[in-house]
């Protein structure tokens, strides 16, 4: 099977411009494509591990790939799938940013001349002249046909700043700039990001008079819609250091059931005979199934180590077991008592387990939280400084523990 059908058949292609052209240039090893990353957090996250995988996959099959960082564009803000203005970052925390994301990138993708490429459209976004911008660019786009752009809709019902609304040109002129320097015939990039993908190779089309390819990859959704990769605590990260390798693990070995094996089949380098042997499996095999998704996942972003630390703590949790050396931990500080304890609600708050008081009521008064195995009955809990002193094991539910101490 080529590179291709390989990717329609894992389920990651969403739309394409020309698929003929397309099919035929990731097939040959000739397509130079390329896919942008705005710094705008000091970590990447599940979401960016799609296009990291997918640049995987390309390249091993011969294609170049051009990673973008936002340098740049991170002046701005995307406003795809947004409904409020993101925060304005500073020059310094945009620089600290990117060279975080550098160095997570390096562990997938490899570089080198022939074989792929880092660069930052800051080194030529930041170095235009406006009135020199507008004439070259401006009369390539129509206001009109931007307002109707799938990625402003959600702006405009709260109002879109003329800052946003740059963006698509800014994007735009990206790719302009790669298929004149670098040769870039084709950009890939989520969903959310057709309407800018296409105003690309607008642009080179009309100045150049050449053709260049976009193709979408389809967004990571659960069944019921949402997008994957949000917990309690917000984004799951691939920095260990926000996301420790366990909880990453039980992120994945927690997927509903209906999820699993589009996860594995999407996210995973596992052979797609072995993916589609798996697709009868039901009831207990689903766990399995899990099991193999977590491990797999963990492996590629934290290595084999960890990803044989993390399935061996949690088979000893789920067993009943004490081995809790994996599990993710909150110190909690002197600050935080009262009296010497602190509340169960405010406990599971700054734990992350919950991202409410209210729900850390609900679900304390729902019978779901449990303290060193004994099922916490009142919302009126409080844990003393004592028993944190040693370490307590907080298990939310039936799958996610959590260990809070105090020096």
């Amino acid at each position: 099977m080529k590179i291709y059908d390989e990717l329609i058949a894992r389920g990651l292609i969403a739309q394409v411009t020309d698929e003929e052209e397309i099919k035929e240039l990731v097939n040959s090893g000739q397509a130079i494509f390329y896919i942008g990353f705005d710094p705008t957090a000091d970590s990447l996250h599940v979401g960016h591990f799609m296009a990291l995988s997918l640049m995987k996959r390309l390249q091993m099959a011969g294609n170049k790939p051009i990673v973008l960082l936002g340098g740049g564009t991170a002046y701005i803000g995307d406003p795809s799938g947004r409904t409020d203005l993101r925060n304005m970052m500073t020059p310094e925390i945009i620089q600290h940013n990117s060279e975080c994301f550098k160095k997570q990138m390096e562990k997938f993708i490899e570089f080198g001349d022939d074989k792929a490429i880092m660069v930052n459209n800051a080194d030529w976004l930041l170095e235009l002249n406006y009135i020199d911008m507008l004439r070259e660019v401006g009369p390539h786009f129509s206001v009109n046909n931007m307002l109707r752009a799938e990625c402003y809709k959600q702006r405009m019902e709260k109002g879109l700043s003329f800052l946003e609304f740059n963006y698509m040109i800014m994007q735009s002129y990206d790719f302009f700039y790669l298929y004149q320097k670098y040769g870039c015939n084709m950009q890939f990039g989520g969903d959310d990001q057709w309407s800018n993908m296409l105003g690309g190779t607008e642009l080179i089309r009309r100045k150049l008079g050449e053709d260049a390819y976009a193709m979408t990859i389809t967004l990571l959704m659960t069944s019921e819609g949402n997008k994957m990769g949000k917990t309690a605590k917000g984004a799951v990260w691939l920095d260990p250091n926000k996301t420790p390798p366990f909880e990453f693990f039980q992120y994945w070995r927690n997927v509903a059931d209906a999820d699993v094996l589009k996860c594995i089949r999407m996210l995973t380098f596992l052979p797609l005979e072995e993916i589609e042997a798996m697709d009868k499996w039901e009831g207990s095999q689903l766990n399995e199934a899990k099991e193999i998704l977590a491990y797999e996942l963990t492996k590629l972003i934290h290595g084999e180590e960890e990803a044989k630390k993390a399935k061996s703590a949690s088979h000893a949790l789920f067993a009943g077991g004490t081995d809790d050396s994996n599990m993710p931990t909150t110190e909690i500080t002197t600050e935080q008592l009262t009296d010497g304890a602190i509340g169960i609600l405010d406990l599971l708050l700054a734990c992350g387990l919950t991202p409410s008081k209210s729900e850390a009521r609900r679900l304390v008064q729902q019978g779901g939280v449990f303290v060193e195995d004994e099922k916490v009955e009142s919302i009126d809990t409080n844990i003393t400084a004592e028993q944190l002193k040693n370490g307590i094991k907080i298990r939310k539910g039936k799958k996610t523990y959590h260990k809070a101490w105090i020096k």
